[in-house]
């Protein structure tokens, strides 16, 4: 489950899985009972306690180091990737994906694997920023999940995450260094049978050339001078984080009032960090302008390499004339194209406005595969309705359409620079798609290997029916 994009129904899942104890477990092979002292009161309400204060077994599935998990936890990832409808899965399948993660994140504190606890901290906001924008407000999230408070909540995300990350971090050390050579992309596709190889879906490689409407000096000053006004009435003695809630732009973080968590690794543009690590606490900064709009920021906590702050987002209005100079120019620029005037290419390079794009000629990249390769049918929605029926260089026409982050108007033009009909993988001209599985063959290999070799040296219980699933044949010790 990919926590960045997590929705309420996985929320659900994963916030109770947070009950999944830490602690160090200790079981009586003799009669095969838990020590009640060693559980949490969330624990001892989902299992059953003899008289003489002893938990019984059956009310856990599996033990993995020191990590316990409850049959409960499996039951509620079950039913959320159900709901999710992730493909065909068992209750099996749940324990085990559990249990492997388990393991990965008991051997990343055992090899004492670089681990950042700020980074945790940092995603932690992200989600709580996002949860909240999701259902309205804090009191309505911890109310939906009968939380008390908001420590409480960032205590069991924070519980959640670092679990994972720690998995992660154990993964990834695992697979590192694994690389695969051209020789061993043949060998791997050579050896796939005849009947097997790979169907390649109907792939498409798009450019595409933007056109935004120009901010006017006017527009800029008025939010550059609002932003001035909020900063002196804050200096003043007003309330930082209410001027956020009331007309801060930035929907991830207005609901709490402006707040980010950040380090200098995370993913925020040049301009936000140098602003939120040269501050000291209690400082409010000038407007300053970033590729989102501007923006005022206060330090409100420094915490070694991390800061917590707070910013106001504002964009610039844009006028009903620059929004009409922008279509037209780029009405213009599609009849150019089309009239066979100037290359897609060319006029991409001359006029785009989309930095990542301009100097390739328009050329979109498939961030999944790092290839200019779009297999149709899961590209965007939105794109999809877009291309489905241009030719090959045919160009679209013009599309009017929002940035996500500000909502905010602009225009463009497609084109299918090539059709890559649905086909049996060839070698040659599927190198990528099919390089690509076979690296992920030999990672596999790798973890698989790993997890045979590692699973021996760990404390491991498999208990009621789990120990009938066909993996635990492999994680119990005879």
């Amino acid at each position: 489950m990919n926590l960045k994009s997590i929705n309420l129904s996985i929320l659900s899942s994963v916030l109770f899985m947070s009950i999944m104890t830490s602690a160090q477990v200790t079981i009586d092979e003799k009669d095969n009972l838990l020590k009640e002292s060693e559980f949490s009161p969330e624990i001892l309400a989902a299992t059953k306690v003899t008289k003489d204060g002893r938990v019984k077994i059956d009310g856990v599935a599996a033990v993995v180091g020191d990590y316990l998990i409850l049959e409960s936890d499996i039951s509620k990832a079950y039913l959320d990737m159900r709901n999710q409808q992730i493909g065909e899965i068992t209750y099996c399948d749940v324990a085990e994906t559990i249990m492997e993660n388990k393991l990965f994140a008991h051997h990343a504190k055992l090899d004492s694997l670089p681990f950042n606890p700020e980074r945790v901290a940092s995603f932690t906001d992200q989600q709580i920023n996002q949860f909240v924008s999701q259902v309205g407000s804090m009191d309505k999230l911890l109310s939906f999940y009968k939380i008390d408070t908001e420590d409480e909540l960032r205590e069991q995300l924070n519980e959640i995450n670092t679990q994972r990350m720690l998995a992660e971090e154990m993964q990834g050390a695992i697979v590192d260094e694994v690389e695969i050579t051209p020789e061993e992309t043949r060998d791997f596709f050579e050896s796939i049978p005849e009947d097997e190889i790979p169907l390649i879906n109907d792939e498409v490689e798009l450019a595409q050339i933007i056109v935004k409407p120009e901010v006017g000096e006017k527009e800029r000053q008025a939010v550059v001078d609002k932003l001035n006004s909020f900063r002196d009435d804050v200096l003043a003695g007003g309330s930082f984080a209410t001027k956020a809630v009331l007309y801060s732009e930035d929907r991830g973080s207005r609901s709490s009032g402006g707040k980010i968590t950040l380090t200098r690794e995370d993913p925020y543009v040049k301009e936000f960090k140098d602003a939120a690590f040269s501050l000291r606490e209690g400082e409010i900064s000038k407007p300053f302008e970033t590729e989102f709009g501007w923006h005022i920021l206060t330090v409100d906590k420094i915490r070694g390499q991390q800061v917590d702050v707070r910013h106001i987002l504002l964009y610039p209005e844009i006028s009903s004339e620059a929004i009409e100079k922008a279509r037209k120019e780029i009405e213009i620029v599609r009849e150019k194209i089309v009239n066979g005037e100037v290359s897609f290419k060319d006029a991409a390079r001359e006029v785009s406005d989309e930095k990542e794009t301009k100097e390739s000629g328009g050329q979109l990249i498939n961030s999944a595969t790092g290839d200019r390769r779009f297999e149709l049918t899961k590209i965007d929605p939105a794109i999809y309705g877009q291309v489905v029926d241009l030719k090959e260089n045919e160009v679209s026409p013009v599309i009017k359409d929002t940035e996500p982050r500000t909502a905010k108007v602009f225009f463009k033009v497609i084109t299918v620079t090539k059709k890559i009909p649905e086909h049996v993988a060839e070698f040659s001209k599927d190198y990528t798609r099919i390089r690509e599985l076979a690296l992920q063959q030999k990672k596999l290999k790798e973890i698989n290997a790993w997890k045979a070799e590692n699973a021996e040296d760990t404390y491991i219980k498999v208990n009621g029916d789990y120990k009938a699933c066909e993996f635990a044949k492999s994680w119990i010790k005879q």
